[in-house]
């Protein structure tokens, strides 16, 4: 039984990991942050069919910003392989903590390279390095090619992580290998991210719990895929017989503005009635358009998405009414 540590397993990519890891009859572990509320309703599904189905799930108190635990977790439960998938990872937010967000998400990757090499184990590594890093970008499509030019704290974090992944990689021997993933989306999407932020306010607003949704910038383009079909993509990363560095995407972007028009049009609503402007949400320096190539990744590890951007809109959506409908009603001012 293959035994494999994740950080960041509470997160979107963290629990779709952690489910295509059991069902490959892994042995999987997490790191999660102590806090005063329990915030593992992602994986709360796994955690209860350990006492149903025997899935082996482990989950641990930790922090990217504590290597010595970092160092006694590796030394104590010898992964095959790690994933670290933790950081602050809402683009935004970075503008407002950046040091932290230098220091969780881009510091914290050396960390967790430093415990695997203090701790002699040697397990295969993945980062989650990010599309955001090439920022202003200098070609189209990107590839792996293709240089970074990062347009906020969290892309810089996430250079310094990449950079970082590398030169452990190529200085001491390591499997370490980068995932660069363009924007993946999914239900489990957290709700200040702008895509789960649209689709839960169509969702309400066709179920008349909320009036408005307030947006920023509408005319940024993105790369939009399925998120469960991305963490497959980091898994074999770490299954190739050499590491290497690799991007996610669907080679197609789409509009913020296309995205509301897909997912109001989807419940037959027009989405000029509800949709306001709020400049809080407006970046201080924005990212124009990411489009990936994902032609390396399909020619050596044999990956490539399925789900597209309309299917996409609509999973998102349904999941959202179901989710809302599930919760009966529900007083106005609650939205």
């Amino acid at each position: 039984m293959k035994k494999a540590l994740i950080t960041g397993i509470t997160g979107q990519d963290g629990s779709y990991l952690a489910d295509l890891l059991v069902a490959k009859g892994y042995e999987v572990h997490g790191i999660i942050r102590r806090a005063s509320t329990f915030n593992t309703a992602r994986i709360d599904h796994l955690y209860q069919d350990t006492h149903v189905n025997g899935v082996r799930l482990f989950l641990h108190y930790g922090d990217l910003a504590d290597s010595v635990n970092l160092t006694k977790l590796l030394y104590k439960l010898q992964p095959d392989e790690v994933y670290n998938l933790g950081a602050q990872s809402h683009v935004r937010v970075s503008f407002d903590i950046p040091e932290y967000t230098a220091d969780v998400t881009g510091v914290g990757t050396i960390r967790i390279l430093e415990a695997i090499r203090e701790s002699g184990v040697k397990p295969r590594f993945y980062q989650a390095s990010s599309s955001e890093m090439y920022g202003k970008v200098q070609e189209v499509p990107q590839t792996e090619t293709t240089p970074f030019w990062p347009r906020s704290p969290y892309g810089c974090a996430k250079m310094f992580g990449y950079w970082a992944t590398v030169n452990y990689r190529e200085s001491y021997g390591l499997f370490a290998s980068n995932g660069i993933l363009f924007n993946h989306e999914s239900p489990r999407r957290g709700e200040t991210f702008v895509t789960r932020k649209i689709s839960r306010a169509v969702a309400a607003i066709k179920l008349g719990r909320q009036k408005e949704l307030y947006l920023g910038n509408m005319e940024a383009k993105r790369d939009w895929g399925y998120a469960p079909e991305y963490v497959e993509g980091m898994w074999r990363m770490l299954q190739a017989d050499e590491p290497d560095d690799y991007v996610l995407a669907t080679n197609e972007t789409h509009t913020v503005k296309e995205f509301v028009q897909e997912a109001f049009g989807h419940v037959g609503l027009e989405w000029e009635k509800y949709l306001k402007y709020d400049a809080r949400y407006e970046r201080p320096a924005e990212v124009d358009l990411l489009i990936g190539d994902p032609a390396k990744a399909k020619r050596q590890l044999g990956w490539e998405p399925k789900v597209r951007f309309k299917e996409l809109v609509q999973i998102m959506v349904d999941a959202d009414l179901e989710m809302l409908e599930a919760k009966g009603p529900v007083h106005q001012d609650q939205y």
